[in-house]
Formats: structure tokens, C-alpha cells, sequence
């Protein structure tokens, strides 16, 4: 296929917390080299992305900071727009789905859809939680996971074992909006009827068997599965009304609005004086309708259903849309050998490295790339990090590059000397660099930047070796014309180098252009040998790139340790709540408020203390692992809490009759439970 122009597409992230390096390697940093790449080769390009900001994760962060949905999608819009243009992603556009052009333009899709009789009205059971008086969408509730246990899992999926749920399957489920247990009570939604659609669904899967393995898989297991009616519109208060009679209450499915946003950001990119006054003759339509445009998707592994499956179908069935080529979808990345979790803060948190590494964002891009999880999960450490920059962009990129600059402006004050004579391997290895952009190209076409990152360096390498080889400090006084021609040819190899990795590195492309005086070539020029004219004048260099000291990687792990180390204590504080029990149950537990009389050690234990308690029915022997934590002396006349009627056993020879009820902290330390008010012994404790 050769387009005429190309849509290029990040997934829209979500508008309730920072950017994050595993959002960067997900999709943000792979579809902007690939889109740097096509800039590079002059092609029409556009570059669309712009926050989500509905859907019930906003909703739960403005419950949780105390704000509204819309403060905390300001805040984070912000937030995101900002570090994205610090760290070099080159949106046309970074939108959001907050604006009007969007509202208009998601009802308006919603109600093409429903005009050609495209939904199914269904009436369906939902939970509701009739404390807060509303319906529960997925992740307003919580429980039990049946398939690994996690008594935290979200009402779509589990986040410690990744099943996708429904909210009907988890086991004791509860509200997070009142933690009461919800109902089931009926409510009207419009489906999309992926089933009926699923033959041509299959045509357009099946027509991109080329696509990566992790995405043509996961559609077939979906297609394999059967595809099942899908509601897009939800019981909310926050989002796109749905435009139709008798839908009150109700917002578009979070998954029906989003990929919306794609079309609703060009609009908004078109709706810019300035571009349209420098490219008139172009439009939002001839690139979201027409074929000769070529529309890809970059998401992470978690978005591909609902953009290889749902949002085709839905453009299907508009029957007025382009359908994407190719979604080039990333696995995971781990920190430190553990999942991104934002909600214990372990993360690399992007507006948070740009202050820690301010001017290194080619540093982060590098690492990311070399290391990113095109076919499985990959692992970001920050001693990688250091590992990458020091002995790669440092030890070699840079290297090569101030080596062969400090000696041009050294021998010729800086101007490119003429080259006289070139030996075999003069003309080998121009030959060789002649083959690296070829090379380049072709992984970058087909999603393969670790590869094509790799590439850009063996051409850094070559030139090392190159300089190593022939040692022109050395020949400097004694051989003048082949110290010319070295100079010439890594001269040569550092231009190519400038050009090439613009992609990856755009910002030290910058700097190194800049140097060299080097403008107005593209990818085409890359490969050649006559790059820079004999007499060119270049700027004065500087190091590229600086080694980064272990005291700056040290202070990262640290703030992950100190993160570690809160969410162990509030784990260990706030432990998950038990199975449900019934109130039968509890009422069967007999506590009451009682005094103890007499403390002693039992011999031969470090934990164990004998007690004799007053519960107000009787005195009786308790035997209480607490001795770690107070003297016997300390606690006579202690008021505690003791269950009575717990059938008595032997402890260490000594009959216990009774258990004191006690609370654990951080620590692990124990700390008596005892009434706030003067409640006479043998008060019940309900």
C-alpha cells in the first residue's frame, strides 16, 4: 500500500492521574518514532491524541480527591499535555473529550447508528446500590475474584490475576460508592450486536493475518469465543448524554465515546485558523473517509479489543469511515521486576523524571526503546537506566560523535577537510553505511523500533571501530592526506547519524545538526557519502551526552523502596475485608467490657501472659499472647474487651477462658480495645 497520507493514532489515556513510563513504551513513544520517521520522509502525516476524560475511573478520582469530574480533568489534562510536549511527543493535536466538537460529534455518531436501527434496545438486571440510590458501573464495585481469590477485584476485571469479570461473577460483591452490598434492579441500555456483526468482523481480522501475533491472536480468541452483544450506554451522570428518548440518566459507553475522540480531535485540529489557512485544501473527512489515507492505531496489549473488534464494528456499521491497517499493540512493562501499579505509586512518573533528568529526555527515550515490549512483557530498571546511558549513548554514540569533532576542529578549525584517496575498506565501509537506512526503514515499517534503535547504533559502532582502526591522532604529523580522508568519512557517518536518529532522538538530532550546520536534508539524503561539502563550516561541539553518577540512581530506587515500604504498612494495617458472615452469626459472639485484676509471665514463653479478668459475670483465667508488648505491672486495672463464651482450651498447662480482642498497627504492635466511655464490667459490647 502507498498511501497518500497516514493517520496515526495514540490511545487517549485516561484523564485521572500522570503519564508513566509504562504508558510511554505502551504506545505514546513507538507511534512517535514511527511518526517522526514519516516526517522525515516528507510523507503527509497526521498525529492525533487527546485525554479521555469520562468514564468511571474520572468519577472515582473526584470522589477520592474531593473535587468534581471536571477539576480532575482540567488538572490532569494539563498535566499530561504538558509532559508529552516536554518529552518530545509531536502530536498535530493533543485534544480531549470534555470539549463540544467532541459531545457533538460522539451523540451525532450514537445517533446515525440508532437512526439506521443499528442497536438493540434491551432491558437487562444491573446493580444498584440503594444507599447511594444510583447504578453501579463496573468499578464501583469490588469482591471477591473467582478465579484466584483476590478479595479486591474490580466488577471488570482483576487486577492481581488480569481476568477480564463481570460484575455478576465476583463473589460477595459490594458497592464502593456506600460498601453496602448491592441489588439487582432492571434497567433499558442500547447494545451493539457484535454477534450478527461477527461474520464481517471476521472478513476485516482475517484480512490482516500480517498484524503483530499478540494482536491477531487476541482477536481470534474473541471471534473464536463467539462475540456477544455489547451495551454503549451506561447508568451515569458524567459523560456524553445519550442522545435519544427515554434515556435520562444515561452517558455513552465509556468504549463507544472514546475511540470517538480519535475523529473528534482532527476535527478540532481542522477547526484551527492557522492550519487551515496553510493547508486549504485539506480536511478532516480525507482522513477518516478516504481509502487512499492509511489509518493506524498504537495502543498497549489492554486497548485490543476494543480497537481491532468495537470500533470497527461500530465504524461498520456507520459505513462511512476508513478502518485501520494495522494496531501495532505493546505488552507490558514491569519496574523493577513488579507490575506498574499507580495506586501503590510504583511508577516512573514522567513530569517527575523531566525535573530529576532535566535535558536527558533522549535518555528516557533511548531506554525505553532498546528496551520495549514489542512481543512480551520487558522490565525497566533504573540501573538499566544508568547501564544504557553510560555505556551506550555515552561510551559510543557520543563518543564517536566528539571524537570526531574535537579532531576536525583541532586539524582544520572546524571546516570538512577534502578527501584525497580512499582505501578498500574506506570504500567497504562506505558501502556499508550506504545499506543503513534501508535498513533502518524497514524495521521501523514494520513496528520493530528495538531493532531499528539497534541498527541506528551499529552505525555508531562502525564509526568507533572506524576511528579505532586507523588512528588518525597518530598519523597527524606523519600522513596529512589519509588523516584528511578519516576525517572526511567519519565526518560523513556522523552527518548520517544526525539524520537517522532524528526518530529516536530528536532532541540530540537537534543539538548535533546544529553543531555540524547541517539543515535541509530528509531521509532520502540519508546513506550518503557527500553529506557535507569539502570547506562546510561547523559549530564548536559539545559532549552529547553526560554519565549519570550512581548518587542520582540511588535517590530513584530509594523514592520506590520508600513507596514499597508505605504500601506494605498500609497492606499490613488494612487488611482485605473476610468473608461475608451474617448477622446469626455475629450475634452468636458474647463481648463484653471487663478489668484486669492480676498479670503474671507464664514461665518458659516470651509472648505468653497469664491474667485473671473480672467480666462482670465471673473471674477467670486468660492466657494472652501480649507479653511482648506490655509489662505485667502495667496493666492491672486495664479495661479491655473479652469474648466470654469462647470454648476454653488448654494454653502451656493453663485452662484460657476467653479471648481479649485487640488491634495491630504498621508495626504489627498490639494495643488494648478498650470502651471510650466508663461502662461497668460485664457491659455487652455490641
Amino acid at each position: 500500500m502507498n498511501p497518500k497520507r497516514h493517520l496515526i493514532t495514540a490511545a487517549l489515556p485516561y484523564a485521572n492521574g500522570p503519564v508513566h513510563i509504562g504508558h510511554l513504551a505502551g504506545c505514546y513513544l513507538p507511534a512517535d518514532i514511527y511518526v517522526r520517521y514519516l516526517r522525515c520522509k516528507g510523507e503527509d502525516v497526521l498525529f492525533i491524541c487527546g485525554s479521555d476524560e469520562h468514564g468511571v475511573p474520572i468519577t472515582i478520582k473526584a470522589k477520592k480527591e474531593g473535587i468534581t469530574p471536571q477539576q480532575v480533568v482540567d488538572k490532569y489534562h494539563k498535566m499530561m499535555g504538558d509532559s508529552f510536549e516536554e518529552f518530545g511527543i509531536s502530536f498535530n493535536i493533543y485534544s480531549r473529550t470534555s470539549k463540544p466538537i467532541h459531545h457533538e460529534t460522539a451523540s451525532g455518531f450514537f445517533r446515525n447508528l440508532y437512526d439506521k436501527g443499528v442497536f438493540t434496545e434491551e432491558v437487562t438486571e444491573q446493580y444498584f446500590d440503594e444507599k447511594a440510590n444510583q447504578f453501579l458501573a463496573d468499578r464501583y464495585i469490588t469482591g471477591t475474584c473467582p478465579k484466584c481469590g483476590n478479595e479486591n477485584a474490580y466488577g471488570d476485571q482483576c487486577e492481581k490475576c488480569g481476568s477480564s469479570l463481570n460484575a455478576t461473577d465476583l463473589i460477595n460483591p459490594r458497592s464502593t460508592l456506600s460498601g453496602e452490598k448491592p441489588v439487582m434492579r432492571k434497567t433499558k441500555n442500547w447494545f451493539l450486536p457484535l454477534d450478527k456483526m461477527q461474520p464481517q468482523i471476521t472478513d476485516y481480522i482475517e484480512s490482516h493475518k500480517d498484524w503483530k501475533t499478540n494482536v491477531y491472536g487476541q482477536c481470534k480468541s474473541w471471534l473464536n469465543q463467539g462475540l456477544q452483544p455489547r451495551a454503549m450506554t451506561r447508568d451515569l451522570d458524567w459523560g456524553v448524554k445519550v442522545p435519544v428518548e427515554g434515556s435520562e440518566g444515561k452517558v455513552l459507553y465509556v468504549w463507544f465515546d472514546a475511540p470517538i475522540g480519535y475523529i473528534s480531535a482532527t476535527k478540532d485540529y481542522f477547526q484551527n485558523p492557522e492550519v487551515r489557512s496553510q493547508h486549504p485544501e485539506k480536511n478532516w473527512e480525507l482522513y477518516w473517509k478516504d481509502k487512499d489515507t492509511r489509518l493506524i492505531h498504537f495502543i498497549g496489549k489492554d486497548n485490543i479489543v476494543f480497537h481491532c473488534i468495537i470500533f470497527p464494528a461500530m465504524l461498520m456499521a456507520h459505513g462511512e469511515y476508513i478502518l485501520a491497517d494495522n494496531v501495532p499493540a505493546n505488552e507490558f512493562l514491569n519496574l523493577e521486576g513488579e507490575k506498574i501499579s499507580t495506586s501503590r505509586n510504583w511508577a516512573v512518573w514522567l513530569h517527575e523524571y523531566l525535573v530529576a533528568f532535566k535535558g536527558k529526555q533522549d535518555v528516557l527515550r533511548y531506554t525505553l526503546c532498546a528496551n520495549a515490549p514489542e512481543t512480551k512483557d520487558n522490565d525497566f530498571t533504573w540501573k538499566d537506566f544508568q547501564a544504557r546511558n553510560n555505556n551506550e549513548l555515552v561510551a559510543i554514540l557520543g563518543n564517536f560523535v566528539n571524537r570526531t569533532l574535537v579532531l576536525s576542529h583541532k586539524y582544520y578549525e572546524g571546516k570538512v577537510p577534502q578527501a584525497d584517496e580512499y582505501t578498500k575498506s574506506d570504500i567497504l565501509l562506505l558501502e556499508e553505511i550506504s545499506r543503513f537506512p534501508a535498513r533502518i526503514s524497514e524495521s521501523i515499517e514494520a513496528f520493530r523500533f528495538r531493532e531499528a534503535l539497534a541498527e541506528l547504533m551499529n552505525l555508531a559502532r562502525a564509526g568507533n571501530k572506524y576511528l579505532a582502526d586507523n588512528e588518525p591522532w597518530k598519523l597527524a604529523t606523519t600522513d596529512p592526506t589519509r588523516v584528511r580522508t578519516i576525517m572526511k568519512i567519519s565526518l560523513e557517518i556522523t552527518a548520517n547519524l544526525a539524520i537517522l536518529m532524528d526518530p529516536f532522538l530528536p532532541f540530540t538530532a537537534k543539538r548535533l545538526k546544529e553543531m555540524i550546520n547541517l539543515g535541509g536534508f530528509t531521509w532520502a539524503h540519508a546513506g550518503r557519502s557527500e553529506l557535507l561539502a569539502p570547506g562546510h563550516k561547523m559549530n564548536a561541539p559539545e559532549l552529547l551526552f553526560d554519565k549519570i553518577e550512581d548518587p542520582a540512581i540511588e535517590a530513584e530506587i530509594q523514592k520506590l523502596k520508600d513507596s514499597k515500604a508505605v504500601n506494605d504498612a498500609i497492606a499490613h494495617t488494612t487488611a482485605p475485608a473476610k468473608a461475608e458472615t451474617n448477622f446469626d452469626d455475629f450475634s452468636k459472639m458474647d463481648i463484653r467490657v471487663g478489668t484486669i485484676l492480676e498479670a503474671e509471665r507464664v514461665p518458659k514463653t516470651d509472648k505468653l501472659l497469664k491474667l485473671k479478668i473480672d467480666t462482670g459475670i465471673d473471674q477467670r483465667t486468660v492466657v494472652s499472647g501480649i507479653a511482648g508488648y506490655y509489662k505485667p505491672e502495667d496493666i492491672i486495672g486495664q479495661r479491655v474487651s473479652i469474648l466470654v463464651n469462647l470454648a476454653p482450651r488448654k494454653i502451656k498447662g493453663i485452662e484460657s477462658q476467653g479471648m481479649i480482642l485487640m488491634a495491630e498497627n504498621a508495626n504489627g504492635e498490639l494495643a488494648f480495645v478498650s470502651p471510650s466511655k466508663e461502662i461497668v464490667n460485664g457491659g455487652v459490647i455490641k
